[in-house]
């Protein structure tokens, strides 16, 4: 049940104030450019005090009307340390599990059916390609290209609207669902969605493995800042038809860290039903640890602790001693250890990333990489990628990756000669800095994403892609398309000062009709599961200029169609064909690009 108040017009913008009622109590949000928004909801209840390194537990009721307006807290993060997190104004705190809720501006009502309170475009089953689509009826089978959302038609539906939860990136160390406080708005308008956005625990409090300190007394758990995300899937289909968004049409989707929460929950049983569909953006999805490693850095994270808290004691790195002392410490002191450990990790351990979910046999049973090899990951269909040159961000402060001497070094002696042969011809002048940022940036990202694809591609249905367009600007400067760019163009973020700057030099023209092309694309994988919309057509009369040209890479090209023409679709991806969407200026598919790279990585580095 919700109302709406009109307070006086600010400027010349109309705001208006929202009330919804959901199990927890009344909230108020606002509608105001477009859409309506409810922030800072509570998902789960604070975990501070006895509960700080607990699972989160359910949210707590409250009584009135809670002010839904802003943002809650961020996870306690540094600004010290390999990345610039949160603004210095941005308020921080360990009751940071909140989520935020955008949907467009007097969207379609929650119909009700029969027997249940379900919209009409509730599915039978997550995923299912022959459950009812968004109207009600049902839509072709999943070879067949689906009815596009309405926001693609301009019909005007009255049912639930799909739900894309978005998972913030910034290698579980920085960053929230605030970082850009507009972030999913033009998302939700154009695509006609409910849009999601959540704050998890960071750093030590979410993504180290204290567990070794853990008492009857004093229990300690791990991977929190996962079962966060799981706490606000659950959050989501308890009360997401009260927003008038659909439970069984959920999008999992996020960017770099956020990319890896996606593929990592795609193997954790807890998440099974919570999500009908994901997409993976620049996941380092090998990015997940056992217990010998992960172990072996909370004992150094202790050490660090105990130098900063208290450097006179000889026994609280014992065990009894050290789960005290990281109870009791302030977060404050936790984030600063935390920095002296991540800047320390990349020389340390070579290829690896200190703050990471562990495979501890229970909420997450095995690697990811071998559970979608074995078919065990939820069989959802799948939107996976990688920007053209992830490695070439990491640099400076934010250099993480193998991308010097030692630790390239370090990964070749892991390795065979002739299979060490064939990875440096396809890195020309290792380790200079471009060769060994794109060496770097493949390890991570790029070659750890073609084994998800593949595997999972045996079981549900899979697209991928590349983002190649940067501007011109971005290019000389010698990022090309690198890691995290695509956020720029699909959240529409170019109104900003940076958006501005990377466009001075021209490119901007292209560059936002590539992030339209993306919302059509994730906005219909919502809806159907299927990035491919009947009768999209990709140029000017479409609101998106652009062509469709396939390219076999092995030697044999296609003709390239010369003019705007309506989209083919983007193919589902198979380890015979390979095929991939170049996102850019002008899109296109390839078949296995980078095919040569693929094969020496494949002998490089047999385990991933």
């Amino acid at each position: 049940m919700s109302t709406l108040s009109r307070p006086p017009v600010t400027g010349t913008v109309e705001i208006t104030t929202l009330d919804i009622t959901i199990a927890q109590g009344a909230l108020r949000g606002v509608r105001e450019r477009g859409v309506e928004t409810w922030r800072g909801i509570p998902y789960a209840a604070p975990p501070v005090g006895a509960l700080r390194f607990r699972a989160p537990q359910p949210p707590l009721p409250w009584r009135g009307v809670r002010d839904a307006r802003q943002f809650g807290a961020v996870s306690p993060q540094s600004r010290e340390g390999n990345f610039i997190g949160a603004a210095k104004n941005a308020p921080m705190s360990e009751d940071c599990l909140r989520l935020n809720v955008v949907r467009p501006a007097r969207p379609a009502r929650p119909a009700r059916t029969s027997g249940d309170e379900r919209g009409a475009g509730a599915p039978t089953s997550p995923g299912s390609p022959t459950s009812p689509g968004a109207d009600g009826h049902t839509p072709p089978a999943a070879d067949a290209r689906p009815a596009p959302p309405a926001a693609l038609t301009g019909h005007s539906e009255r049912a639930l609207l799909p739900v894309m939860v978005f998972i913030h990136g910034g290698a579980y160390s920085v960053g929230s669902s605030a970082e850009v406080p507009r972030n999913g708005d033009t998302l939700a308008r154009e695509a006609n969605i409910v849009y999601v956005s959540v704050n998890y625990r960071l750093g030590a409090l979410g993504f180290l493995d204290f567990t070794a300190y853990s008492t009857a007394e004093r229990m300690i758990e791990n991977n929190l800042g996962l079962k966060d995300c799981v706490a606000a899937l659950e959050w989501v289909q308890a009360n997401i038809r009260m927003f008038g968004g659909d439970p069984d049409r959920v999008t999992l989707f996020g960017e770099s860290a956020g990319g890896n929460a996606v593929t990592t929950l795609m193997t954790v049983p807890r998440a099974s039903g919570l999500f009908a569909r994901a997409i993976a953006q620049s996941s380092p999805t090998n990015a997940v640890y056992p217990p010998e490693l992960t172990q072996a850095w909370a004992e150094q994270f202790v050490e660090l602790l105990s130098e900063r808290v208290s450097n006179d004691s000889v026994e609280n790195t014992s065990a009894e001693d050290a789960g005290e002392m990281l109870v009791a410490a302030s977060w404050r002191d936790l984030i600063r250890a935390t920095d002296a450990l991540t800047m320390s990790a990349p020389d340390d351990d070579p290829g690896t990333i200190a703050l990471c979910p562990v495979i501890d046999g229970d909420f997450l049973p095995e690697r990811p990489l071998d559970a979608f090899k074995a078919g065990r990951a939820h069989p959802v269909p799948l939107i996976i990628g990688t920007n053209d040159r992830e490695g070439a961000l990491f640099a400076g402060r934010l250099d993480i990756l193998a991308t010097t001497p030692k630790r390239i070094r370090a990964i070749f002696a892991k390795t065979k000669k002739k299979a060490r042969k064939a990875i440096k011809a396809e890195y020309p002048g290792l380790p200079a800095k471009r060769p060994a940022h794109d060496f770097g940036g493949d390890y991570a990202f790029w070659y750890p994403t073609v084994k998800v694809a593949e595997r999972h591609s045996r079981f549900a249905p899979v697209y991928f892609y590349r983002f190649d367009i940067a501007p011109r600007l971005v290019r000389l400067a010698g990022f090309d398309a690198t890691h995290g760019l695509e956020l720029f163009a699909l959240f529409d973020r170019m109104g900003g000062t940076f958006g501005r700057t990377m466009t001075m030099l021209g490119g901007r023209r292209a560059f936002v009709r590539a992030g339209a092309r993306m919302r059509r694309y994730w906005g219909a994988f919502a809806y159907s599961g299927d990035p491919n919309g009947v009768g999209v057509v990709v140029g000017a009369r479409g609101g998106v200029e652009g062509e469709l040209s396939v390219r076999d890479t092995g030697g044999e090209k296609q003709a390239a169609e010369s003019a705007p023409v309506a989209f083919a679709g983007w193919p589902r991806y198979d380890e015979e064909t390979r095929q991939t969407l170049i996102i850019d200026a002008h899109d296109r598919v390839e078949h296995d690009p980078r095919a040569s790279r693929r094969l020496a990585w494949q002998a490089f580095v047999p385990h991933v």
